[in-house]
């Protein structure tokens, strides 16, 4: 008995030896930074100078910013419409995709080749596609007789040219998740449903978006919570404007540290982002798990 105990108290040893590594390494690069980050939200931190703790300080600055509601504004217009364009872009090509019988996986790679580019890549080649000059879609318009548009310079049109970009260079991962998902599908049940007259709507409703409602569920929480963490669409394409029209939450935190200098307040900032996309998680989560 003390011979089987002694090793299994060495094999679960070696066990957590290995496992320490890992998580040391989750400790150093992912808690330690929240932490730390938690704190300099209370702090006044130049990196100037030694950094003053000010207690709720950053936070009063923070809400009474005009800049802090707009963000926040623009930011969830910017997470509606990419929920209206990025979360059904992705299914409906997937479902298209596996309908198909020839070329599925060079049209696979053809999707998912977006998701391979540098961001800054992508963001340069749309900003030709903008250009308000010779830009493809001005040019396409013209060919049209259509009247030329201020695609980045418009009030109105900035956060949807933004949200194209965004689900242009998003949508290849989605998309194949969405396939492998497909994947799983019986095709009994597509076979039986055809054979009952149900056409291509009804199949779809009936029996694929329920089959798949796990997935469509864990990713319409992620796009919410990517989408609302939007930084380099806005800085690179607009800078925030026309008229702080595109400024996002990240946006204006990356000011407040690295325009302003004003670490603390840009604490403040994430502190804010974090509390309120791990409540909205929280709630999401909950919600969905009564339903089921």
């Amino acid at each position: 008995m003390t011979v089987r105990r002694s090793r299994r108290l060495r094999d679960n040893l070696v066990a957590y030896l290995f496992l320490s590594a890992g998580l040391l390494c989750f400790a150093l690069f992912s808690w330690y930074p929240i932490v730390r980050g938690l704190l300099l939200s209370f702090q006044q931190v130049t990196f100037a100078e030694p950094a003053r703790w000010v207690g709720l300080g950053n936070f009063r600055r923070l809400f009474d910013d005009p800049l802090f509601a707009t963000a926040w504004q623009n930011t969830g217009w910017f997470t509606l419409l990419a929920l209206v364009f990025g979360f059904a872009a992705p299914f409906a090509t997937a479902v298209v995709l596996n309908e198909l019988r020839h070329g599925k996986a060079y049209l696979r790679l053809t999707v998912y080749l977006p998701v391979m580019l540098p961001p800054i890549v992508t963001m340069l080649l749309w900003r030709w596609f903008y250009d308000p000059g010779p830009g493809l879609f001005n040019s396409v318009l013209e060919v049209f007789h259509l009247p030329a548009q201020q695609w980045l310079e418009s009030e109105n049109l900035a956060m949807v040219s933004l949200v194209l970009v965004s689900t242009w260079a998003n949508m290849g991962t989605t998309t194949l998740i969405y396939l492998a998902a497909l994947g799983g599908v019986p095709g009994e049940l597509y076979e039986a449903a055809e054979l009952d007259g149900a056409s291509i709507g009804q199949r779809l409703w009936h029996i694929t978006v329920p089959r798949m409602r796990f997935i469509l569920m864990i990713t319409l929480l992620l796009q919410i919570i990517g989408t609302m963490q939007v930084f380099i669409e806005p800085f690179v394409l607009t800078g925030g404007g026309p008229d702080d029209a595109t400024v996002t939450v990240l946006l204006l935190l990356y000011r407040y540290a690295f325009v302003y200098n004003d670490f603390g307040l840009a604490s403040a900032m994430s502190t804010v982002l974090f509390l309120v996309l791990g409540l909205f998680a929280g709630v999401y989560l909950r919600l969905t798990r009564t339903r089921s």
